[in-house]
């Protein structure tokens, strides 16, 4: 049966349209101005909408309602409680009160808090998000209402990745809608991020996947060696899709769709068994919500279809790891993109002044952003031939370089380059109008059309923290030119001038080549240009001075928030590589080492056997392969007591930053002593005596 996407669109999202045909009039639009224009909710309105909210959940069968919550774990979480009443006859009624609406105490005392709350300090409080619209979450066996919320602490402190996003928005609104008003623009009220995440997604065979340990405890293989074919054919990217992951596409498509989430694109990416899914953009507050219900539905539909779906930014080794671009733009509520260049760039000033507060942006904090991209399978990742380099640059296309380079050259820009014809030397395809600037794949940070495709962002991310990072970023540069103009004499010479000084003062960041090549990392050292390698090094970005100031300036976080995530993501990062390290123990000693010395035995009374039988018979290459298996065996046995003691050592240190150095320097480099002579082991051990599914089993029989 074929599904008809206008009727199942949103059909579990109590949405605008829900609302307006649910709540009186007078509710309806009070409730439109607080989502709309921030106005406090009144409480007789809100039981008003408890109500309608909770007859429409029961109408679709659920039972109990939740405050959904993004707590620092990255991952969301949720707490459910029944509509039920009971009452003294032993019946019970069906409530939902407007202050159930709006609180919640869930305590979860037990996520991460960087120091902001003591164990037994239990109370920590949900507060309902309106701009985010709540919906059903809806399974085979349950049906629950789902509240968007904030998570925060008896004392105020944000808790979660929602509170500090909203207020890194509000921030840009604040400061863009300055601008826009010297611009002449006197109707619109607010600016609103926008963004796009696109999400890369690996998807393996259920039961190949329980077989390996490394996958079930960690998200990514630990052990492996590459199958005789991988992705160098390039015949996976955009082929044709296998029938079984397109009826998962099918029904995880259906899923986002009755949740509102207008999942646009699907296809297969580079590497084999690798796909990717994106959406169209919407508002940053809205797109945060959605991709994590997008990374959740996708791991319960591919359960529930036999199939297993891997977020880890570098599942496999030798292949290409996952990514997450976020596309991102500012718009009036009025509709316009204050990013789009038009027709001719070279004379939007408003478009060009709002470029170069990006374009310094970027520059003066780029240790920040790289810092909100930073995630221990991410390290993986950056900098490979697959992704962005882990240095950040912004590549603008050929038009707006062009336009740049003008103004920094003569002072102003007099045109813009446009696209040629597209001539195919083929009569019967068509003409068309090329974009006047192609695309630069291997660009952190790339100008594409009417937004900023923010590509280094990994997988497994929740999109709320780079996207914190960059409206934070953004609004305090705007921040200082909205100072500067609004006190200055001639506007118009004002902009202007700001645009070249600007540009000037912050071209080292563009770089429109290629940004896999050496000679890159080399330009990029002599520009001044940070080159943050790994997780453990981009954390301290968080708490310099100059970040503490636009945090608290912009009301984003205090410093005291910022201590808080510098030490939850240290913990995160050792946490992580601890557990890949014990359970590279655990299968080296309980799986690999057994099998090897299994099949070493039988080796070894197949020679007894042949010799026994025909002393003549030449069985010199089983003494080779025996002597081969030892030679890795001996050199695994090593590495493994290696690991083992310097696991334990990492242990018993004080959790922080040395300890996340210490797993990062010297625990990660035994885990990787460790791999190498087991991935031999498999090249010489036969198929059936290797104790899991290797990776031509996981990446080609899917």
């Amino acid at each position: 049966m074929k599904t008809n996407v206008k009727e199942i669109f949103g059909m579990n999202v109590f949405n605008d349209a829900v609302m307006k045909e649910r709540l009186p009039k007078a509710a309806y639009k009070k409730m439109k101005a607080t989502i709309d224009s921030g106005e406090d909710l009144d409480p007789g309105v809100a039981d008003i909408v408890a109500h309608e909210m909770k007859e429409w959940a029961i109408e679709k069968g659920a039972t109990h309602f939740t405050h959904w919550f993004q707590p620092l774990t990255g991952i969301t979480a949720e707490k459910h409680d029944a509509f039920i009443d009971p009452q003294s006859d032993g019946t019970t009624l069906l409530r939902f009160s407007g202050k159930e609406l709006i609180k919640g105490e869930p305590d979860a005392s037990s996520f991460p808090s960087g120091g902001l709350r003591a164990t037994f300090e239990a109370r920590g409080y949900t507060a309902w998000d309106c701009t985010s619209p709540a919906f059903i979450k809806e399974t085979p066996h349950s049906t629950i209402l789902c509240i968007p919320t904030a998570f925060c602490s008896y004392k105020g402190e944000a808790l979660d990745k929602k509170t500090p996003l909203l207020r890194s928005m509000q921030a840009v609104d604040v400061q863009a809608i300055r601008i826009v008003r010297l611009f002449g623009n006197t109707t619109a009220k607010h600016v609103t991020t926008s963004v796009g995440p696109e999400q890369e997604y690996f998807l393996v065979d259920k039961e190949k996947f329980l077989k390996r340990k490394d996958l079930i405890f960690t998200g990514r293989t630990l052990f492996g060696a590459m199958p005789p074919k991988g992705q160098e054919m390039d015949d996976h990217y955009f082929g044709s899709i296998p029938e079984r992951i397109l009826s998962f596409m099918e029904v995880f498509n259906q899923e986002l769709w009755k949740l509102g989430i207008s999942a646009k694109t699907q296809h297969n990416e580079v590497a084999p068994a690798q796909h990717e899914i994106a959406p169209i953009y919407d508002q940053n507050n809205i797109a945060t919500d959605h991709n994590q219900l997008v990374m959740e539905t996708a791991q319960r539909v591919a359960d529930d279809m036999g199939l297993k779906c891997l977020l880890h930014e570098k599942p496999f080794a030798g292949i290409n790891g996952s990514g997450k671009h976020n596309n991102w733009s500012m718009c009036t509520d009025e509709g316009e993109n204050l990013l789009d260049p038009g027709k001719t760039p070279h004379e939007n000033m408003q478009f060009l002044l709002f470029l170069a507060a990006v374009i310094r942006a970027v520059d003066e904090h780029a240790d920040l952003l790289r810092l909100s991209a930073s995630t221990p399978g991410n390290d993986h990742r950056l900098g490979a031939n697959e992704a962005p380099p882990a240095i950040i640059s912004i590549f603008l296309g050929e038009q707006l370089n062009d336009v740049v380079e003008q103004f920094e050259d003569a002072g102003e820009a007099t045109s813009s380059l446009e696209g040629e014809e597209y001539v195919s030397g083929v009569h019967s395809l068509p003409h068309f109008k090329k974009d006047a600037t192609d695309r630069n794949r291997t660009s952190p940070f790339a100008f594409t059309g009417n937004k900023f495709e923010f590509r280094m962002v990994g997988s497994t991310q929740s999109i709320a923290d780079p996207n914190t990072i960059l409206n934070t970023i953004v609004a305090d540069v705007l921040c200082d030119m909205a100072d500067k103009l609004e006190a200055a004499d001639n506007f118009e010479m004002a902009v202007h001038d700001m645009i070249k000084e600007t540009i000037s003062a912050h071209k080292r960041v563009i770089f429109n080549g290629n940004g896999y090549s050496d000679e890159w990392v080399a330009e990029a050292e002599k520009r001044g240009l940070p080159n943050i390698k790994c997780m453990v090094d981009a954390v301290p970005a968080l708490t310099t001075p100059k970040a503490v100031e636009i945090f608290e300036k912009h009301g984003v976080f205090t410093a005291a928030e910022l201590e808080s995530r510098a030490e939850v993501l240290y913990e995160n990062y050792s946490k992580t590589i601890n557990i890949e390290a014990l359970t590279m123990i655990d299968m080296a000693k309980k799986q690999i080492i057994p099998a090897c010395i299994k099949y070493q035995t039988s080796l070894a009374e197949s020679v007894n056997s042949i010799k026994a039988a025909n002393p003549a018979v030449d069985t010199s290459v089983q003494a080779s392969l025996m002597a081969a298996i030892s030679e890795n065996l001996k050199a695994m046995y090593e590495a493994l007591a290696e690991l083992e003691e310097v696991t334990y050592t990492a242990e018993s240190m004080e959790e922080g930053a040395d300890q996340g150095h210490y797993y990062h320097d010297v625990v990660f480099a035994a885990m990787d002593a460790l791999r190498a002579p087991a991935d031999k082991l498999e090249m010489l051990v036969s198929k059936e005596a290797w104790p899991f599914p290797s990776y031509g089993d996981l990446i080609f029989e899917v």
